[in-house]
């Protein structure tokens, strides 16, 4: 017993030397539970909405009044055309389009049905079923309301259903899941391969007393650290390649969009993901650090970025903060690309955040290093 009580001292002692995985193992899973316990939400409301409502008629105003009060819809656009409408849905700004035909109102009035055209962007299949069975509900209810007031009014019989909203789910209209989740997949994969990996190189050499011998050559800091990035950046090709190979040969997965414009932007995320890992590598002292602290990254990112839940469910904050992270803009240039067919005029606000987190962490990375070397 005396032994194994100095061996039980020895390791505490040890663990509090070691305060940085300390504070992981024990505050990491509370932040995570709190984070994803208040983040995740499969009840997906508020999602942004744009409407194209040609009568502008009372009719209309108490339709999109009910819609909007249900929760499921925000309108934050009034389009003036077919066309913007068209638009904001392609450029990911609004996730339900709502066009109301001009003779609305008096189709309703003379008791023929009044047509509603309910447009779902379907890439999000989850978000896409909240937003077509909310729509289909209120316009039953609607049609409910008028049928029981044409009943109690005369003794003629009640016309058809006044309400006709139709569904229009595009990019995905068969809700196939796996149309959803294989860019997801290939983001999430270079995400775990990227900031792991770089994450624990240059913590290893440090740890096998290598990463001196390196800092002694003539070599300078950003060719050690581009030496670094360069053949993991070719790994993740490889990955990506491999993965929309699959996609198309297995899954039927369309590419709507152009492959050259993929292969470019997938760029800007493998650097992005490396000069992560490398920030990782630059803070932490050993390779279990560099481990528990890209795990840290890597959760939030599969969780916060739009892979698994919709961000339009998640509360403000948490949306803000999967703002933070390069994967979230990554999997909204595949999904627009693979599925949308979206060129640069749509998905350069995702590839202007993408370029000012390399700069700002690759900086950060480069100074925290120089440090480390002085």
């Amino acid at each position: 017993m005396r032994r194994l009580k100095a061996l039980l001292i020895k390791e505490f002692l040890q663990m509090r030397r070691d305060r940085l995985t300390l504070i992981m193992m024990l505050g990491l899973p509370v932040i995570q539970l709190v984070l994803f316990g208040f983040a995740i939400n499969t009840d997906v409301k508020h999602l942004p909405t744009i409407v194209f409502d040609q009568s502008l008629q009372q009719d209309s105003r108490d339709l999109l009044s009910s819609l909007e009060a249900s929760g499921y819809f925000d309108i934050k656009y009034l389009a003036k055309s077919y066309q913007e409408v068209n638009s904001a849905v392609d450029a990911g700004k609004a996730k339900v389009g709502i066009v109301i035909s001009p003779d609305f109102s008096e189709n309703l009035k003379h008791g023929r049905q009044a047509a509603v055209q309910v447009i779902v962007d379907a890439t999000d299949s989850m978000a896409a079923s909240s937003a077509i069975s909310a729509a289909q509900l209120i316009g039953q209810l609607k049609s409910q309301d008028i049928l029981l007031q044409q009943i109690r009014g005369f003794s003629g019989h009640p016309t058809e259903k006044p309400y006709d909203i139709r569904i229009r789910p595009w990019y995905n209209p068969d809700f196939i899941s796996a149309f959803y989740m294989v860019p997801g997949i290939m983001g999430v994969m270079l995400t775990m391969t990227m900031v792991m990996i770089t994450s624990m190189a240059i913590v290893r050499e440090r740890e096998r007393g290598t990463l001196e011998q390196l800092i002694v050559t003539p070599m300078k800091n950003w060719e050690l650290m581009l030496g670094k990035i360069i053949p993991y950046s070719l790994v993740g090709y490889v990955q990506v390649t491999v993965a929309l190979l699959a996609g198309v040969l297995i899954f039927d997965l369309p590419i709507r969009g152009s492959l050259a414009l993929l292969y470019a932007l997938t760029a800007l995320f493998i650097l992005a993901s490396l000069a992560l890992g490398l920030l990782i590598s630059t803070v932490t002292k050993n390779q279990m650090q560099a481990m528990q602290l890209s795990f840290f990254v890597f959760l939030p990112s599969v969780l916060l970025s739009g892979f698994m839940f919709p961000r339009e469910a998640m509360p403000m904050v948490f949306n803000l903060l999967g703002n933070l992270l390069p994967l979230t803009f990554y999997l909204q240039i595949l999904r627009g690309i693979i599925l949308k067919g979206v060129g640069l005029s749509v998905l350069w606000p995702q590839i202007a955040a993408l370029v000012i987190f390399i700069i700002i962490t690759l900086t950060i990375s480069i100074k925290k290093f120089q440090k480390k070397v002085a």
